[in-house]
């Protein structure tokens, strides 16, 4: 029986994962399990790897590494607890396959600690821009230290053969979070207020605002222009709480006083992927700078209102509206996104990271692939020679 290993270390990489490890599950010549981590096991995130357990799938371990801190000094120290953390599971349980996911600090400390077990290491989500985070050269150093790759669409394989990976290791399968959405029941307007507990009107706004953390010092201006932009607005308006990213506590703190002092403003520690994707279905439009907001919400021709550079790169649909980081340039990107005439342009709007079938693609190929020599032995793929100056 082949195991594979998966780590998640978020909510938003477990909702990108539900859908693949649902598949994996009904393989009975696979045994599956997950390694837990990062902000899945923090109170400050709301413990979700609760969420994992009520789902019923195994985690096999659980690997403590945040520290307390959000300068970089934490998190380079959370980075190497990890290592250490990720090192010691390796050693006492190792994997036929290692999967893991993005771009995120706390999955790249796994994957480094795997490089001197050699473990077949399998990366999904490869070969994406994010040019105002740290995440872009976490994400794209994961593709280098991976053996395979299942990438979300034509764009990004063409990218991570650029990088110097063999073609026969990069396989485009897709976004595997677009097939939650193909398979998740959506709550109803009245059944989501009942379980949010709040009224929601014919308009709102669903706001995920992370730290930009190549731009880490300007991060209480940022989250200040929002959420002056918001209250000119006065929609009703659901928060989700950012990443552990460098002032991740400083977005947090802000969020958490806004909501108190504004009756129609909610913040929400982890709303769950079919809450969430409910409220995807129904909202106005999105604000912020979520990858959700480029990725998932043109399958619901949902307005996107992308603030700043940290999604900067990224394969965007038509729904998504740029604007920089100040107060006036996020109230008109608002108002664009709320205008009739704008939604109603996004009617038949086509998702350019796949239809919802990827878990089937990348269940068969951890079934069939070889754990031999050559996938092991990685040679860098020359594209073409470099002109001299």
């Amino acid at each position: 029986m082949r195991k594979i290993s998966i780590v998640t270390v978020a909510r938003s990489d477990y909702g990108i994962y539900r859908p693949v490890l649902k598949a994996l599950a009904k393989e009975s010549n696979l045994e599956v399990t997950l390694w837990v981590s990062g902000m899945h096991l923090s109170p400050e995130f709301g413990l979700t790897y609760q969420e994992i357990e009520q789902d019923g799938f195994s985690i096999e371990e659980k690997v403590e590494m945040l520290i307390s801190g959000d300068s970089p000094e934490a998190i380079g120290k959370s980075i190497g607890l990890g290592v250490i953390g990720f090192s010691q599971v390796m050693a006492r349980s190792r994997p036929d396959i290692l999967v893991v996911l993005g771009d995120r600090f706390e999955m790249y400390a796994a994957a480094l600690a795997s490089l001197p077990f050699q473990i077949p290491l399998v990366h999904i989500h490869g070969g994406e821009v994010t040019e105002g985070a740290i995440d872009d050269s976490l994400r794209h150093s994961l593709t280098k230290l991976s053996h395979f790759h299942f990438v979300s669409c034509q764009e990004y394989r063409s990218r991570v053969i650029q990088l110097g990976e063999e073609p026969w290791r990069v396989m485009v399968s897709g976004a595997p979070g677009l097939d939650s959405i193909q398979q998740i029941p959506l709550l109803e307007k009245k059944e989501l207020e009942e379980n949010l507990s709040l009224s929601l009107s014919d308009s709102f706004l669903l706001v995920t605002f992370h730290p930009v953390t190549k731009e880490y010092l300007q991060v209480e201006k940022q989250i200040d222009s929002l959420l002056e932009a918001l209250e000119k607005t006065e929609m009703i308006t659901i928060f989700t709480l950012p990443n552990a990213d460098t002032k991740g506590r400083v977005i947090i703190e802000k969020l958490q006083k806004f909501a108190q002092e504004n009756s129609w403003a909610h913040l929400f520690g982890s709303l769950g992927s079919k809450r969430y994707f409910s409220l995807m279905a129904l909202a106005t439009a999105m604000v912020g700078n979520s990858s959700s907001g480029i990725i998932e919400a043109p399958s619901f021709s949902l307005p996107v209102v992308n603030i700043g550079s940290r999604q900067k790169g990224r394969l965007r649909a038509a729904n998504v509206i740029d604007v920089g980081d100040t107060s006036v340039e996020i109230l008109e990107g608002i108002k664009l996104a709320s205008s009739a005439s704008f939604r109603s342009s996004l009617e038949d709007l086509v998702n350019p990271y796949g239809q919802g079938n990827a878990s089937e693609k990348i269940v068969k190929k951890l079934q069939e692939m070889s754990l031999d020599d050559k996938l092991l032995q990685k040679k860098f793929y020359n594209i073409a020679s470099v002109p001299e100056k």
